[in-house]
């Protein structure tokens, strides 16, 4: 997926937003005033993305090439996977959902209400 293809896919989540809020090459996604995804556009084809901490260790072991602990974050809950690599598109998507809803359902239930619905992931780690 190149980022164009992750901007559209994000985007298309109830409540989401994005912006440039650390500098002008890391574009943020984020549900409910929370981060869930990351791009460097400088150096293309890198995220990070948010997840339960197991799910990060089975993704690192499986894909020990595309997959890192993230840098200048919480390694334990965020991981960087590289999007051009051998990641099946299918599972990429799957981990943008995960680490969306992971955020999405940490946020306050008011919050939560005022998001709408979201319906088009499935539980992958």
């Amino acid at each position: 997926m190149n980022i164009e293809e992750i901007r559209e896919y994000c985007l298309k989540k109830a409540g989401v937003t994005e912006g440039f809020p650390f500098d002008e090459v890391t574009l943020v996604f984020k549900v409910g005033g929370k981060m869930f995804l990351l791009a460097d556009l400088e150096r293309a084809g890198r995220i990070n993305l948010k997840g339960r901490p197991e799910a990060i260790l089975k993704r690192r072991e499986h894909y020990p090439g595309a997959v890192f602990p993230a840098y200048h974050m919480n390694k334990k809950h965020w991981c960087t996977v590289l999007t051009d690599s051998e990641i099946p598109e299918v599972e990429l998507r799957a981990w943008i959902d995960a680490s969306y809803r992971l955020v999405r359902d940490s946020l306050p239930k008011k919050v939560r209400e005022t998001l709408g619905h979201e319906g088009n992931a499935e539980e992958i780690t």
